[in-house]
C-alpha cells in the first residue's frame, strides 16, 4: 500500500486520516458496517482487493486520472466515504474532504476549479442546488444511501453537472451500477453483469470480486446483461387476496401529489391476508387523513388504496436518511 504515498495530494479530515492509516496497513481486510436499512447493522470484513477493483471500475466510468480532483463530505466510517479515498489512491489524484453536514461546499477551498467526482446522500444533494460553489465546480455527482425523491430528481436534472443514482451495498464495496438522473435504467460498472432468480430478484455477477455472485432481494426488470430497472424490495411485497404489488411503485405514483415523507406497507387482514397501510411524517399534526384517502382513491388502483393511515412526528431513518419501514 505504501506505493501510494509518493503521489497523493490529499486534504483530509481527522476521520479520513484514521481510515488512511487503516488502508495503508498490511492487513488485507477493512472493517465496515452495513447501513441497517434492511436489518440490524452488522460488522463485515471487506477485502482490500475488492475495494481496489471497485475503485478502478468507478474511475474508468468517470475517466478519473491523476489530474482529477475528488471531493467527499461523507463519513469515512461508512463504505461510500471509504471508497472515495480508495478511488483517489488508485488514480493518484487529489482528494478533498470535509466534516459531514447537510450543507457541503459552503466554503470552497481556495483555488479549486473543478470537482471531477463528488459523492453525497440526498439531503446533501438538495443543499447543492442553488449553491454557486457547486454549480461552478462539480462535473459529476453520485447520490446514494437513500432513495432520491421525484421532486429532488427533477431539480438535479436541471443542474449543469452530471448526476447519477447508485445501486449497491456495503458487501459490493459501494455501487455496482449507476443510473443517470432522468433515466430509469441502471448500468453496470465494468466487469459486472446481471441476471435474476425465480423471484425476479437481481443476481450480481462479478468474477473479479471475492463474492463472485451475489443474490439480492431487489426485484428488477432486466434490460440487458449489464442493465436493469429497479422495481422494489421482495421483502416489501404486499399480497392482497392473491394480487401482488410493490409499495415502491405506489409511492412513486403518490409522490406527485403527496409532498411529505411517507411510505406504503402491508397491514394484516383477516380475509385478504394483506391490506395496504400508509405512514406519513406529520410533525405539525396538520395532515387530514380523509384528504390522504381522497388522493389515494384518485391515483391508485382500487385494490391498493390504504385501509389504514398512520401519522407520526418523525419517521425512523438510517444515518444516511433512508426511511426505515415498519409494518403496522
Amino acid at each position: 500500500m505504501n506505493r501510494y504515498m509518493d503521489k497523493l495530494n490529499f486534504m483530509l479530515t481527522e476521520e479520513y486520516g484514521q481510515f488512511m492509516k487503516e488502508w495503508l496497513s498490511e492487513d488485507p481486510f477493512i472493517v465496515a458496517h452495513t447501513s441497517g436499512s434492511t436489518g440490524k447493522p452488522k460488522q463485515i470484513l471487506l477485502s482490500k482487493s475488492d475495494m481496489t477493483g471497485s475503485a478502478r471500475a468507478t474511475n474508468r466510468f468517470f475517466n478519473i486520472d491523476k489530474n482529477s480532483c475528488l471531493f467527499s463530505p461523507l463519513s469515512a466510517n461508512y463504505i461510500a466515504g471509504k471508497m472515495m479515498l480508495v478511488r483517489a489512491c488508485e488514480a493518484g489524484c487529489s482528494l478533498l474532504t470535509e466534516t459531514p453536514s447537510n450543507h457541503p461546499l459552503q466554503e470552497l477551498t481556495e483555488g479549486l476549479r473543478s470537482i471531477d467526482l463528488m459523492c453525497v446522500v440526498p439531503s446533501q444533494a438538495e443543499s447543492l442546488i442553488g449553491n454557486i460553489n457547486a454549480t461552478s465546480t462539480i462535473r459529476n455527482l453520485i447520490v446514494g444511501g437513500a432513495p432520491i425523491s421525484e421532486h429532488l430528481e427533477q431539480k438535479l436534472s436541471e443542474m449543469p453537472w452530471n448526476t447519477y443514482a447508485t445501486y449497491g451495498m456495503t458487501e459490493t464495496c459501494s455501487h455496482v451500477a449507476l443510473r443517470k438522473i432522468g433515466s430509469s435504467i441502471y448500468n453496470a460498472l465494468p466487469g459486472v453483469t446481471f441476471t435474476t432468480d425465480h423471484r425476479d430478484c437481481l443476481i450480481v455477477t462479478a468474477p473479479s470480486y471475492s463474492f463472485g455472485t451475489l443474490t439480492t432481494n431487489d426485484v428488477v426488470k432486466i434490460e440487458s446483461p449489464t442493465s436493469f430497472q429497479w422495481v422494489g424490495r421482495y421483502d416489501n411485497v404486499i399480497n392482497s387476496g392473491g394480487i401482488k404489488f410493490h409499495p415502491e411503485e405506489l409511492e412513486h405514483l403518490l409522490a406527485k401529489e403527496l409532498h411529505c415523507p411517507f411510505y406504503i406497507h402491508k397491514v394484516s387482514h383477516p380475509k385478504w391476508g394483506d391490506s395496504v397501510g400508509i405512514t406519513i411524517e406529520d410533525p405539525e399534526k396538520t395532515i387530514n387523513k380523509n384528504t390522504v384517502i381522497d388522493i389515494c382513491n384518485r391515483i391508485l388502483p382500487k385494490y391498493a388504496v390504504p385501509a389504514v393511515v398512520n401519522t407520526v412526528c418523525r419517521l425512523p431513518r438510517t444515518t444516511t436518511g433512508k426511511i426505515l419501514r415498519e409494518a403496522k
